[in-house]
C-alpha cells in the first residue's frame, strides 16, 4: 500500500474516496487493499464482514485502474470499496439469509441494485452479517455467528442490516446496501451511530433479494443505503433508485431544496415527536430529539413539539403489526400454518398483546388483510394532509440505545430497560412502523450519545417521494448539529459535534401557529 493510500482516512466518505481516485491521488487497488487490511486486522472484534471476496475485488480494482487510465472514471463510485447485506444476490456468493442449510447456495446473477452500484464503479469487498430470516434487531445466526456492536461488544449491532452498520462504523467499507421492513436499516444505523435511508416504498427495485428466485417484491419491504454521511446516502440513492425495467418509466424524485444542506429553506416546518404515552422512550432519546429540534429552530425552522400524528398511536401500532405479519407470512411453510392457527386461537379476542397480534397477522384471511389495506390507504391520505402543515417529522427509531445481546428469549418476551422501567421490546414496532405502514421515506441520523456513551439515532420522516428532502435535512443537521463519530478503537480520527450550543431541550422549543 502506498503512502497516498495511507492518507485516506479510515472513515472518509464514499464521494471523497471516488474523488481521490479520479484525481489519481490513490488507485482503486490501493483503496481496496487498505480496506481489506482493516477488515483482516479488526473484524475479529465485531464479525461484520462474513462473506469475503478479496481476490475478486483486487482483480476488479486492477481492471478499473487500467480502464480509468484509458478512458477516465467509469462512474460516481469508481474504485470505491463497498460491502452489501448478505441477503442480496451477488454472483458466486451465498445468499443464505442466515440459514445454515443454505450454506452451499451460490447466486447465478446479481441483484439489480447491486448491478447499478457496480456500473457506477463500486468494488464489492464482501457481504455483511444478518439474523436468520432477517427477523431480528440483532444479527446472529448459526452459520456466521454474532455481529458485535463496535461501541460496546456486549450489545447488539442491530438487525437485520447489523453487519452493514457495524462495517461502516469500523471503516471496513465506504458504503453499504441494506433492506428494511421492520427497521432493518434504521435500527442498525441508530445502534452503530451511522446514517441510513429507508426509501419511499417501491422506488428501489428488490430484484435479487429473496430466497425464492424471481419472487415479486413483498409488501412494506424496501432496499436502501447506509453510509457515514448524508451526502453519501443521496449519492447512493441516485444510483439505485428507479423502476426495474428501464424502458417502463423513469423515476424523478422532487429535488432537495437548493438551500440544503448549507442553510434551511425559509419557513421550513418541522414536527418533533419526542415521546409517546403508550410507547415511551428513554430520556437520552428524548433529549436528542428535542436538541435536534432546537438546532433546527436556531437555524430558522419553525418547530412544533406538540404536533398530533394522523392516527392514534395504539391504532397505528396494531395496523403495522397486522400488515407486517401479513407480509412475512409468505415465508411460512404451509405445513406450519395449522399449528400457528391453533396458537392464535389460544388468545382471547380482546387480547391485544404483541404475540396475539403477531399470530393473528400471520394467519389472517385475505379478506381481513384487505380491510387492513383499506385502513392503510386512509392513513396515507391522512399523512398527506399532515404534510400539508409540516415538511418533515423527527422521531425516535427505538425506545433505547443498543441493548445487550439476548439470543434465547422469544421476541415477544424480551424487554428493554427504559430508565429503570422494563417495557416490552415489541413496543419498538410503533416507532419503526411510523413511516413503514404508509411507505414514507425515513432517514436515520446519529443525534448524540447516551450517558453510557452509546450512539442515539433519530429518524427524519417525510411525505412520499420526499427522499431527497429528508436526506437534505439530515445533511444540514450533520453540518450544524452533529454527525458521524467513529467508535473508540476503530478510528484514524474522531469527529466532533459541530460547534452549536445544545438547547436545554423541550422548554426552549416553541409551538408555531
Amino acid at each position: 500500500m502506498s503512502d497516498s493510500a495511507s492518507t485516506v482516512a479510515r472513515h472518509e466518505s464514499a464521494r471523497a474516496q471516488a474523488a481521490r481516485v479520479a484525481r489519481a491521488e490513490v488507485s482503486a487497488l490501493e483503496l481496496v487493499d487498505a480496506h481489506i487490511a482493516r477488515i483482516e486486522r479488526d473484524d475479529a472484534r465485531v464479525n461484520a464482514v462474513v462473506v469475503r471476496r478479496f481476490d475478486a475485488a483486487r482483480t476488479e480494482a486492477r481492471a478499473a485502474d487500467q480502464a480509468r487510465r484509458r478512458a477516465g472514471p467509469s462512474g460516481a463510485l469508481d474504485g470505491v470499496p463497498i460491502t452489501i447485506k448478505e441477503c442480496f444476490d451477488l454472483i458466486d456468493t451465498p445468499s443464505t439469509f442466515g440459514y445454515p442449510e443454505r450454506a452451499q447456495h451460490r447466486a447465478t446473477r446479481n441483484a439489480l441494485a447491486i448491478d447499478r452500484l457496480r456500473r457506477a464503479g463500486a468494488i464489492i469487498l464482501g457481504k455483511t452479517n444478518v439474523p436468520k430470516d432477517l427477523a431480528d434487531w440483532q444479527s446472529f445466526n448459526a452459520l456466521y455467528g454474532t455481529t458485535l456492536n463496535p461501541w460496546d461488544a456486549s450489545r447488539s449491532a442491530g438487525g437485520s442490516s447489523g453487519g452493514a452498520a457495524a462495517a461502516l462504523a469500523c471503516g471496513f467499507a465506504a458504503l453499504e446496501l441494506g433492506s428494511d421492513i421492520g427497521g432493518s436499516i434504521r435500527v442498525p444505523a441508530h445502534f452503530c451511530g451511522v446514517y441510513g435511508h429507508k426509501p419511499t416504498f417501491g422506488i428501489v427495485p428488490l430484484d435479487g433479494h429473496s430466497m425464492i428466485e424471481d419472487a415479486p417484491a413483498g409488501d412494506l419491504n424496501v432496499a436502501g443505503p447506509l453510509a457515514r454521511s448524508a451526502d453519501d446516502l443521496a449519492l447512493a440513492l441516485s444510483l439505485i433508485a428507479g423502476h426495474g425495467s428501464e424502458a417502463a418509466w423513469q423515476l424523478r424524485l422532487p429535488p432537495c431544496p437548493p438551500e440544503l444542506p448549507d442553510a434551511l429553506p425559509q419557513g421550513l416546518r418541522i414536527a418533533v415527536i419526542g415521546n409517546d404515552g403508550l410507547f415511551p422512550v428513554d430520556q437520552a432519546t428524548q433529549d436528542c430529539a428535542y436538541a435536534a429540534g432546537g438546532a433546527l429552530q436556531a437555524g430558522g425552522a419553525q418547530v412544533d413539539i406538540a404536533a398530533r400524528l394522523p392516527m392514534d398511536s395504539e391504532a397505528h401500532y396494531k395496523l403495522y403489526i397486522a400488515l407486517l405479519r401479513g407480509a412475512t407470512a409468505a415465508r411460512i411453510a404451509l405445513a406450519d400454518l395449522p399449528g400457528l392457527t391453533r396458537q392464535a386461537a389460544r388468545y382471547s379476542h380482546d387480547d391485544e398483546g404483541y404475540d396475539a397480534l403477531r399470530l393473528r397477522g400471520l394467519t389472517q384471511a385475505h379478506r381481513q388483510w384487505q380491510a387492513y389495506d383499506l385502513e392503510r390507504h386512509r392513513l396515507q391520505r391522512a399523512w398527506r394532509a399532515f404534510f400539508g402543515e409540516y415538511d418533515a417529522v423527527i422521531a425516535p427509531i427505538t425506545p433505547t440505545c443498543a441493548f445487550p445481546h439476548v439470543h434465547n428469549t422469544p421476541k415477544h418476551e424480551q424487554r428493554l430497560d427504559i430508565d429503570g422501567d422494563w417495557q416490552l421490546a415489541s413496543n419498538s414496532y410503533f416507532w419503526i412502523g411510523l413511516p413503514t405502514v404508509s411507505g414514507l421515506p425515513a432517514t436515520a441520523i446519529p443525534a448524540g450519545t447516551s450517558r453510557s456513551g452509546l450512539p442515539v439515532g433519530l429518524q427524519i420522516i417525510g411525505p412520499e417521494f420526499s427522499d431527497l428532502r429528508t436526506i437534505g435535512i439530515a445533511g444540514w443537521l450533520e453540518r450544524h448539529f452533529r454527525g458521524f463519530s467513529a467508535p473508540p478503537g476503530f478510528s484514524d480520527w474522531r469527529a466532533s459535534a459541530a460547534p452549536v450550543a445544545t438547547p436545554a431541550a423541550e422548554p426552549q422549543l416553541r409551538r408555531y401557529s
